[in-house]
This record gives structure tokens, C-alpha cells and sequence, in this order.
């Protein structure tokens, strides 16, 4: 499961869980096999493929390495039981990751990663620059306490 403790390309999700398994499903229809769609004894379990993938994903996210800690969350749920459906979901999770990064056009040269404020100037000229009166804005520092005129820069990665 070291997919999981991948953090190259880590963002915080900002949908609900509710909404995460409802897109997990649309995922599992998509992209599992047939052979893992339709093995024995679907019928009967109790938490659907698409469930587990949204909380491996959930997992990831709080960043929780042990899926026994993990499992404690939850009430009823045994963890080897978890740990072996979630082996077997494994294969479907680096298909849906390599489709995602298909789609996702990275072979650009310049990447912009983050934004920050640069400051331009000391803050007793803040009001006096003349240069950077368009494209400047004055904004408070709070680990600074003090209020600086700042453009707004990124970090550009090159591959």
C-alpha cells in the first residue's frame, strides 16, 4: 500500500465524504475489470468496493499509514477484513491513477505549484512607490506585524 504514503502531487480534498464515495462509485464503474465487478459472493458483503476506495482515499488524506489505527474509526469493521479487500482494490487504484494522470496534461515546462506574496519594497515607502502602482497591492503581514507592499509571485517548477 505505498500509494498511498505518496505526498509528490498531495492537495487536501474539499468535498464532503458522502460526495468522495459518490464520485469513488462513478470511478469503480468506469475503470474496475469485469473480473473484479463480478467475483463470488458479491451479494453479500456489507460495504461496496467503491465504500473502501473512498476510505483508503479519506486515508490518505488524514494521512494515516496503519490501516489497523485507521480502522478504529470505525465501528464494526474488522481490519483484516479491510486490509485484504483493499489489497485487492489495489490494481483498480494505480488504473484509475494512471488514467487520472493521462488526462492531466503535465508535459508543460513551467508548473505552477503556489502563490505568495513577494515583497517589494521597505515598509515606510509603501505609499511613495510609484513603479509598481498598477500591479502592487498593500496587504498586512501578520507574522510581521506590519503591512507591506507585495506582489503576487509563484513558484515555477521546470521539468
Amino acid at each position: 500500500m505505498n500509494c498511498l504514503k505518496l505526498k509528490r502531487f498531495s492537495h487536501h480534498l474539499q468535498v464532503s465524504f458522502t460526495r468522495l464515495n459518490n464520485i469513488c462509485r462513478s470511478w469503480y464503474k468506469l475503470y474496475a475489470p469485469s473480473s473484479l465487478k463480478h467475483r463470488r459472493n458479491t451479494d453479500q458483503i456489507k460495504l461496496s468496493d467503491s465504500s473502501i476506495l473512498a476510505m483508503l482515499i479519506w486515508q490518505a488524506e488524514l494521512g494515516i499509514e496503519s490501516q489497523r489505527r485507521f480502522c478504529r474509526f470505525f465501528v464494526g469493521l474488522s481490519h483484516s477484513r479491510f486490509n485484504r479487500r483493499a489489497r485487492q482494490l489495489l490494481l483498480l487504484i494505480y488504473l484509475i491513477r494512471h488514467t487520472l494522470n493521462q488526462e492531466v496534461d503535465l508535459s508543460g515546462k513551467i508548473l505552477i505549484i503556489d502563490s505568495f506574496p513577494v515583497p517589494v519594497c521597505q515598509p515606510v515607502r509603501n505609499y511613495r512607490v510609484k513603479i509598481f502602482h498598477d500591479i502592487a497591492d498593500i496587504g498586512y503581514k501578520a507574522t510581521k506585524k506590519s503591512l507591506l507592499l507585495w506582489v503576487q509571485g509563484s513558484r515555477n517548477s521546470e521539468r
